[in-house]
C-alpha cells in the first residue's frame, strides 16, 4: 500500500463515509499547500496529490454516489453535479501534471486553477451532499458507505491512478459521457 493510501481517510479509525470523505479533503487541501510551497518536492506531492484525487473521485462515483442517490434522491441533482466537478478537475488535474515540467509561470497557472476546481468542489461537496448524507442516510448505511469507499480507494491506491495516461483516460472518457463543457 502506498503512503498516501494512509492518510486522509486512511488515517480515519471509524467507517462513517462522511468522515472518511471529509479526512480525504482536509488531505487535498494540505496536499494543495505544499504544492504552493517552492521549496517542496513538488513532483513527489503532485504524484501524492493526483492519486489520491483520482481514488477519491472514482471510489466515490462507484461506492457512494448512486447508493446516496437512491436513499436521498431529493440531492440526486447535487450528486450529479458532482461528478461533473470531478470531471472538471481531471481536466485541471491534467494541466498541471503536463505544465509540472514546462517553465515555472505555466506550472503555477495551471496549479491555481486545480485549486480553485478542487477547493470550489470540497466546498459544495461538504455543504449539499454530505450535510445531507447525515441528515437523512442511517449511521448504519453511512458505516457500509465507508467500507465500500475504503475498500475501493484502497484499490485504485494499490496502483498509480494519478498517472498522466489514466487521467487523459477519465478526461476523454468524461468528454464522451457530456461532463465537460467543452
Amino acid at each position: 500500500m502506498s503512503t498516501i493510501a494512509s492518510r486522509g481517510a486512511g488515517s480515519v479509525t471509524g467507517d462513517d463515509v462522511v468522515e472518511l470523505i471529509l479526512a480525504d479533503h482536509r488531505e487535498f487541501e494540505e496536499l494543495l499547500r505544499a504544492l504552493r510551497n517552492r521549496e517542496e518536492d513538488r513532483s513527489e506531492r503532485l504524484t501524492e496529490l493526483a492519486d489520491l484525487l483520482v481514488a477519491h473521485a472514482e471510489a466515490e462515483e462507484e461506492e457512494v454516489y448512486p447508493k446516496l442517490q437512491r436513499q436521498a434522491p431529493e440531492d440526486e441533482e447535487e450528486i450529479a453535479h458532482g461528478a461533473e466537478e470531478h470531471a472538471d478537475g481531471h481536466v485541471a488535474l491534467l494541466d498541471v501534471i503536463v505544465a509540472v515540467d514546462e517553465d515555472a509561470d505555466t506550472f503555477e497557472e495551471a496549479l491555481e486553477e486545480l485549486s480553485e476546481t478542487v477547493l470550489h468542489h470540497l466546498d459544495e461537496e461538504e455543504r449539499d451532499v454530505l450535510n445531507s448524507a447525515r441528515e437523512n442516510v442511517p449511521d448504519e448505511d453511512r458505516e457500509e458507505l465507508g467500507r465500500a469507499f475504503r475498500r475501493r480507494r484502497a484499490e485504485l491506491l494499490d496502483g498509480h491512478p494519478g498517472s498522466e495516461v489514466n487521467v487523459r483516460r477519465l478526461v476523454e472518457h468524461a468528454r464522451q459521457a457530456g461532463l465537460l463543457d467543452d
